[in-house]
């Protein structure tokens, strides 16, 4: 099942990441089945990763199935297609994200910024300004 990208799902911009996993965000993830919850809360922290790591990135939104299915394994997420959104461009992503059986702490984390998506294919990868 695809999920919606998170912020686009929940409503989020991503301006502040300490307030990420505010009890009102917290509220949102429960609403969620287990396996959307799971997408959700990791697509979050990659946000959070990316901009709290020495990068130039400020991401707003990422999506896990752009270039191909997220694989999810119980606790486990592991998302080799993704992208995200920063300063109104694209970019490739890769990561693997671990969670607690709530699927609201992340465990563990790891990702890999890939190149940026040409705008020529942003139509036919479903992508948005």
């Amino acid at each position: 099942m695809k999920a919606l990208a998170c912020a686009f799902a929940l409503g989020l911009s991503m301006t502040d990441p300490a307030a990420a996993m505010d009890q009102s965000l917290v509220r949102q993830f429960e609403k969620l089945d287990p396996q959307t919850r799971l997408e959700q809360r990791c697509d979050t922290e990659a946000m959070e990763r990316i901009s709290a790591d020495k990068t130039s990135y400020s991401p707003d939104k990422v999506i896990a199935y752009t270039f191909a299915d997220p694989i999810f394994k119980g606790d486990k997420m592991k998302a080799p297609g993704a992208v995200f959104r920063s300063g109104g461009e694209w970019y490739k992503l890769a990561f693997k994200c671990r969670t607690n059986a709530e699927h609201l702490d992340v465990l563990s984390f790891e990702y890999k910024i890939g190149e940026l998506v040409p705008r020529e294919r942003w139509d036919q990868l479903f992508l948005y300004p």
